[in-house]
């Protein structure tokens, strides 16, 4: 029985500069994953797009604190760190970086970095100071592991081009990688807060992608966008879901608001729906006429 070991842990910054400093005296690429841990296997389609880039992968596991707005689930967020451990060392992971909050906002830390307007809409808008934190430790997270590969997955499209924007502005020399949302048997985009369903709003919550995927089909053959979002939410509704906190067609590369597909753009359906405690969230590109799941 072929035996992998464990990825080696480090939790400071100090260790994790004096790693990569030998492994860039190797000559090594470095690729870094950033995760809040409970990983499953869109997070480990992440790590393998990783090492196709680079010889070295870390992937960090810290649950952000500053992400999470009053009353959402920062204590309860899914932790395993044995689990993880041995999934990032099944996906070719060489070091995991797990720092403490205080290793990350130490007594006195006082800089945020926002990037706006690309974060306004869509889930800004629902999770007021959420994106001020995801970018926030991920620019922490880039100055820390100074790598030359970020990978992040696309079913945060939100979060992917806020990232993009972020790096472009700052002039920091790393290439943003993204992979496809990796889905379950039914079409449902992967997700650690999937693990919060119950059984029978697990049976529901595959009913978003096929309703996105459909919405997506009849925009591209030219039915009435509004009209298919319209009905796309009522969809929902009707088939359990609790409340939906937006579903709206954008650009996939500026996220303006899109009202007509325009010849030469790419536009993205976005949702995010509620089933009992727990939010979901999908996007699909409108150009794709195929239904999933």
């Amino acid at each position: 029985m072929l035996h992998i070991s464990r990825p080696r842990t480090v939790t400071s910054i100090v260790e994790l500069r004096d790693v990569v400093r030998d492994w860039r005296r190797a000559g090594d690429l470095v690729a870094i994953v950033p995760t809040m841990g409970g990983l499953h296997e869109g997070h480990l389609s992440l790590v393998r797009n990783a090492r196709r880039r680079a010889k070295r992968v870390i992937a960090s596991i810290f649950v952000n604190p500053t992400q999470f707005g009053e009353g959402e689930d920062f204590e309860n967020y899914p932790r395993d760190e044995v689990r993880d451990a041995e999934l990032l060392a099944s996906a070719g992971c060489d070091l995991i970086y797990a720092p403490s909050v205080s290793e990350m906002y130490p007594d006195g830390f006082a800089t945020s970095v926002s990037v706006t307007e690309i974060t306004g809409p869509l889930c800004g808008s629902h999770r007021p100071g959420h994106f001020d934190g995801v970018t926030t430790v991920v620019c922490k997270l880039l100055n820390q592991s100074q790598p030359d590969y970020a990978v992040f997955g696309e079913k945060d499209w939100q979060q992917l081009v806020s990232i993009r924007q972020m790096v472009r502005d700052l002039d920091m020399p790393i290439r943003i990688a993204s992979s496809p949302t990796v889905r379950e048997a039914d079409g449902l985009a992967m997700s650690s807060r999937n693990r919060y369903l119950s059984v029978k709003e697990r049976k529901i919550a595959g009913k978003l992608n096929r309703a996105l995927f459909a919405s997506a089909d009849h925009i591209a053959h030219g039915i009435d966008l509004d009209r298919v979002l319209e009905a796309c939410t009522k969809a929902l509704l009707t088939a359990g879901f609790s409340e939906i906190d937006y579903i709206e067609a954008r650009d996939s590369a500026t996220l303006a608001i899109v009202n007509r597909l325009e010849h030469g753009k790419e536009a993205r359906i976005f949702a995010a729906a509620r089933l009992g405690k727990t939010r979901l969230i999908d996007n699909v590109p409108i150009e794709r006429t195929g239904m999933a799941g």
